[in-house]
């Protein structure tokens, strides 16, 4: 039942007592009435309002989302051959996720102490530390431990 619905119950309710309409005390419920009527009727175009603005957001983002597949690509199968690797700084002992690009490079100041970290690629780990499967390559940084994959996009 609507509020709509519940108002004009209530009205019917209060026109069914046969009250005597000069007197004061109906004259307040009849404004009563007249208020929550009102009210119920605000109330109504506002949950419509919110509604059709819902619709609408659902729209563009349906566009958006057909926008960005356009301009992006399908960058999920990109995300998923990406693996980034975890370093801990033999400094500070901060963990750092790398990605590949940077363990090719051969070397990266600690973001935490600026301690620099450098790579060897020829150490490489054949194998995910997260049992994944894929194989990845890594280093140790330093005395640091050996990288593992951090999870990212498996």
């Amino acid at each position: 039942m609507t509020n709509l619905e519940r108002v004009s119950y209530i009205r019917g309710l209060m026109e069914g007592l046969e009250l005597e309409t000069d007197k004061k005390e109906v004259k307040v419920l009849t404004a009563i009435m007249d208020l929550l009527e009102d009210m119920a009727l605000s109330l109504s175009e506002v949950e419509n309002t919110c509604e059709d603005m819902a619709n609408q957001l659902d729209a563009v983002d349906e566009d958006l989302c057909c926008l960005e597949d356009d301009y992006y690509g399908d960058r999920d199968e990109e995300d998923e051959e990406e693996c980034y690797y975890e370093v801990t700084c033999p400094s500070c002992q901060e963990t750092i996720c790398l990605s590949e690009d940077v363990l090719e490079a051969g070397e990266i100041d600690c973001p935490n102490c600026g301690e620099c970290l450098e790579f060897d690629i020829h150490d490489v780990v054949d194998e995910c530390a997260c049992g994944c499967g894929h194989d990845h390559h890594g280093d140790k940084a330093d005395g640091g431990k050996d990288p593992g994959c951090c999870g990212h996009s498996h």
